[in-house]
């Protein structure tokens, strides 16, 4: 653990890699590699067939979650949180859906806010932009990968 000032007191800090392997157990996703970007103010996750819909009042999504070595297609509904103009890798402004979901990293477990994007052709179904570390004591080492190994699950309360 790396030593942080924070209000003038030093605190630890936890490092992690430029590559992690995160769960979004709300979701039904388990043990994802996810990239670590600075770079990106927002997360991203790769979602399929996005499709919005009214339920109790409040608008939802339906996507689905694209198979990996760990779990087969899925769907997944949730609450939409938001829509905004998110900047793709490119830098041009695409209009997404944002929603709020737990993030298992390690040891340690929060809500982060996501937005469904087509992540076909990236290397990872997941970014895990600087908001979503911001306020928990992260460091991200540039240079090693999957310091926090697999995400532990979050004790019941």
């Amino acid at each position: 653990m790396a030593g942080v000032k924070k209000g003038g007191l030093q605190a630890k800090a936890n490092v992690i890699g430029w590559r992690e392997v995160v769960s979004l157990p709300e979701l039904g996703v388990f043990d994802m590699r996810a990239k670590i970007d600075t770079g990106a103010r927002t997360s991203a996750l790769h979602a399929e067939d996005q499709e919005t819909f009214d339920k109790d009042g409040r608008t939802w999504v339906r996507f689905k979650v694209p198979a990996s070595k760990h779990h087969s297609d899925f769907q997944v509904e949730v609450p939409v949180i938001d829509q905004r103009n998110i900047k793709n890798t490119s830098g041009v402004p695409e209009r997404r859906i944002v929603i709020r979901t737990l993030l298992h990293i390690g040891t340690h477990h929060w809500h982060v806010d996501v937005s469904l994007a087509n992540r076909e052709n990236m290397g990872f179904d997941m970014i895990l932009g600087r908001t979503a570390i911001r306020r928990h004591n992260v460091l991200v080492h540039a240079g090693r990968s999957f310091l926090t190994g697999k995400p532990q699950r979050a004790p019941e309360k």
